[in-house]
């Protein structure tokens, strides 16, 4: 994945409150054992009329024409609400959304969100009721979010948001928590090498 620092997408207007992640996926589609493919099962129950995907539902935004390359998916709040599972973000990512807005975010979801860089966008009730008027009216509009400015671009208006420096870094150097326990490897030996014998023998006995 390459650093977030800009990203421009026609947004899908979701105007649905507390979505839940069995709804982003549902648990039959957990079996893969890595983070690709799930975008095809992504919002399945909604997409499609029939279990086996033949069938699609017509009137489901996502599968309107105009919406068919959209990255960025505008919603209401408590969005990822319910289960922790990761595959949610998973799903979101492989079907091609990189940004998400809305008012708010169940917590955990969130987290796995920028776990997996996938910016969160979190607005006033206001500025996403505004931003809903906007998309509504006009079907395919872009939004332009700069994570460097943190701003959200449209129609000559600019929406400031705020985001975590912590979860800013995450996204704009493109790292995950590996990365930032490598970043403290010199730290991790000094701190082994000051385990003393006993403990470490004691350790690799299974006492």
């Amino acid at each position: 994945m390459l650093k977030f620092t800009f990203h421009a997408g026609i947004v899908v207007p979701l105007d649905i409150s507390n979505i839940d992640t069995d709804i982003i996926i549902p648990k039959q589609f957990l079996k893969r054992v890595n983070k690709i493919g799930f975008g095809k099962y992504l919002f399945h129950d909604w997409r499609f009329i029939d279990k086996n995907q033949l069938v699609k539902n017509r009137d489901f935004i996502l599968n309107k024409k105009i919406y068919q390359k959209a990255s960025i998916l505008l919603t209401r709040e408590n969005f990822g609400c319910g289960s922790s599972r990761e595959h949610a973000v998973w799903s979101l990512w492989d079907y091609g959304f990189r940004v998400i807005v809305a008012p708010s975010f169940a917590d955990i979801f969130y987290s796995n969100s920028f776990n997996n860089k996938l910016l969160l966008i979190t607005l006033s009730e206001d500025k996403i009721n505004f931003l809903f008027d906007f998309v509504k009216t006009n079907i395919g509009a872009e939004f332009n979010i700069s994570l460097v400015n943190k701003t959200l671009v449209f129609n000559k208006t600019v929406f400031d948001f705020e985001l975590d420096d912590f979860y800013c870094s995450f996204l704009l150097n493109n790292l995950d928590h590996i990365d930032l326990t490598m970043n403290h490897l010199s730290d991790i030996n000094i701190y082994e090498k000051s385990i003393p014998d006993f403990l470490v023998n004691r350790r690799e006995l299974g006492s």
